[in-house]
């Protein structure tokens, strides 16, 4: 569920982005006017936030850029499973849920242990440890 809608000028760094339907954060803007009638040009480069893809997009200053709704939950883990898969019950409404997980992050992980997860765009990701 998209809340707001940006133009790419009004992108900013650490702002969150949907390119290519996949939510990203910019790290880098380049914003370039050029001649007297022409429009302005941006060069994002953006990290995505569940995969940590690079993406590099060159776009005219209006295009328009969907912000994806990021929901910061605390869960409790229940399991760590084999491949990247970690079962978690959310501390607020108890919900159990399997959640992909770094492979930096889970080595620090075992069960009874709180995380932070992120819910972006239905797409679920254990952030950190808390």
């Amino acid at each position: 569920m998209v809340l707001k809608i940006i133009s790419a000028t009004e992108a900013k760094v650490g702002t969150n982005i949907m390119v290519d339907g996949v939510a990203c954060t910019v790290k880098n803007i380049d914003v370039s006017k050029t001649g007297k009638h022409g429009a302005s040009k941006c060069r994002i480069e953006a990290i995505g936030i569940i995969n940590g893809q690079k993406k590099i997009i060159a776009v005219p200053g209006h295009e328009r850029f969907e912000v994806p709704m990021v929901d910061k939950r605390k869960g409790q883990v229940l399991s760590v499973g084999e491949n990247m898969k970690v079962s978690i019950m959310d501390l607020e409404n108890f919900e159990t849920i399997d959640v992909n997980c770094p492979e930096e992050i889970k080595e620090e992980l075992e069960e009874n242990s709180n995380v932070e997860y992120w819910d972006i765009e239905g797409e679920k990701i254990i952030k950190r440890k808390v």
